[in-house]
């Protein structure tokens, strides 16, 4: 199989990197607007193969001809947002980004699975979806992976137990709107509500929340290890076939009450992309925030789809 990852920053070269080393896909094509960081990067990260001894062949370029029968596409270009710069601004502009990237992806791999990375996660997932036609089984975003990746993280350091040994799963959107559901947590099998108060654990969620603030905050940038091994996580249980159910911005589904958004659910990724969606019993107070949280999605779908409508980001 072969993979294509768009975006040869940090998180791109980090998923190519995660993927190579799992040694699950023949080939993974790196393309960027910048065409010598894709080759340079791509070079390098091939270079490694024989230290780390993979055979996965690792090529890049700006040119889309490269990822032709792609099976699987990892979609990180995009914009941060810059100082003095209006949300609306950042959605137009990603959203131009994401438009033109899966155009020109489909053009090449119409039988591609896309997995969206860039931000507004959420948002950006639909408009890949929009702009490939595809049956939404094969459109995805790589949030949830990582919001409980760093809700775990931070559960085992505050325990003191092994990552290993932690199941959770968050909801919803990604960031300050993102779903916690302590009574589905667990360690070692023992419900995490029986393992610490409510207000370490409510502290524990809201970091969560902002971790990728937290990040910026430390050394100037968004994260990148974390994000780029969710969404390696994501390509390797659609390349293995593997059933993974895994937490990602997938289409609702007429799940949990909702319906016409990508949100995060937990999904049974494999073969085809996504195979379902598994719905948790969510309590009144679990499905209110769910609600809130896929309200806050379609409010910036209708942005982006005022924004476009108009031209303008004004």
């Amino acid at each position: 199989m072969k993979l294509t990852v768009v975006g040869a920053g940090n998180v791109g070269a980090t998923v190519a990197d995660c993927v190579a080393r799992m040694d699950i896909v023949r080939e993974i094509a790196l393309v960027d607007i910048v065409e010598g960081v894709a080759k340079g990067k791509a070079l390098d990260l091939y270079e490694s193969a024989p230290i780390h001894g993979y055979d996965t062949r690792i090529v890049g370029g700006s040119d889309y001809a490269i990822t032709a029968g792609s099976d699987v596409t990892v979609i990180t270009a995009g914009l941060p947002r810059k100082p003095g710069m209006s949300r609306d601004d950042l959605l137009k502009v990603n959203a131009g980004i994401v438009r033109s990237v899966t155009r020109q992806v489909v053009d090449h791999s119409p039988d591609t699975i896309l997995i969206v990375v860039s931000n507004p996660l959420d948002v950006m997932t639909y408009v890949a979806y929009d702009e490939s036609g595809f049956d939404p089984s094969r459109v995805m975003g790589m949030a949830g992976i990582l919001d409980t990746a760093r809700y775990r993280a931070f559960i085992a350091m505050e325990l003191g137990v092994s990552v290993r040994d932690i199941s959770a799963m968050l909801l919803g959107g990604h960031g300050d709107t993102m779903v916690p559901l302590p009574r589905f947590t667990t360690v070692g099998g023992k419900p995490l509500p029986e393992l610490l108060p409510a207000d370490r654990i409510e502290a524990i969620v809201d970091r969560a929340k902002k971790g990728g603030g937290e990040i910026v905050e430390l050394m100037g940038t968004s994260a990148w290890y974390a994000p780029g091994a969710g969404a390696a996580e994501m390509v390797e249980a659609i390349v293995r076939d593997n059933n993974r159910v895994l937490p990602c911005a997938a289409w609702a589904e007429a799940r949990y009450g909702l319906e016409g958004l990508f949100v995060g659910v937990p999904a049974r990724l494999g073969a085809g992309g996504v195979k379902g969606v598994v719905e948790l019993e969510l309590d009144e107070a679990e499905m209110a925030l769910m609600n809130a949280s896929a309200d806050a999605v379609r409010q910036g779908v209708a942005d982006l789809k005022r924004i476009e409508g108009s031209g303008t980001g004004d």
